[in-house]
């Protein structure tokens, strides 16, 4: 994997996530299939994918889509435009919350496949060497207006 860390700043250039909806902190490291990145919202209480207080452990999923969204702006055609989730697979979660987690997260997301306007990823998201949210997202993207 090449290293050349992103920080949040960096990120939030190159996704379609704005303002605190950018979750991840920072990107470790990356190469032409895969990424590593790092977060921290999880901890922070104005999270804006809590309810009632609480980050419920599927909300790791957004945190891997953002990184999914990140890889494809470094290894493509740079900033990343809004995509649509089209289908989860084999989500497992190993907790019940995010909130209350060690930080970092650590964010992971390799590449399944790779069309000009979808993809599909694989990901964990893990906290002291441990999962708690695994699974495969497939995401379409708008078509380009000319």
């Amino acid at each position: 994997m090449l290293s050349a860390p992103l920080d949040h700043e960096a990120i939030a250039a190159l996704v379609p996530h704005a303002g605190s909806m950018c979750l991840l902190h920072r990107a470790e490291a990356w190469d032409a299939d895969r990424i590593s990145c790092s977060a921290l919202s999880h901890a922070d209480p104005r999270n804006p994918l809590r309810r009632d207080g609480l980050l419920p452990a599927i909300c790791g999923v957004e945190y891997a889509l953002q990184a999914m969204a990140l890889h494809g702006a470094l290894t493509g055609d740079g900033p990343q435009p809004a995509g649509f989730l089209a289908s989860l697979r084999g989500v497992d979660l190993h907790a019940d919350r995010l909130d209350g987690q060690p930080s970092p997260l650590k964010v992971e997301a390799v590449a399944l496949a790779r069309e000009a306007r979808s993809f599909i990823y694989g990901f964990t998201l893990a906290a002291d060497g441990r999962v708690l949210v695994a699974g495969q997202a497939a995401v379409i993207l708008p078509a380009v207006s000319r």
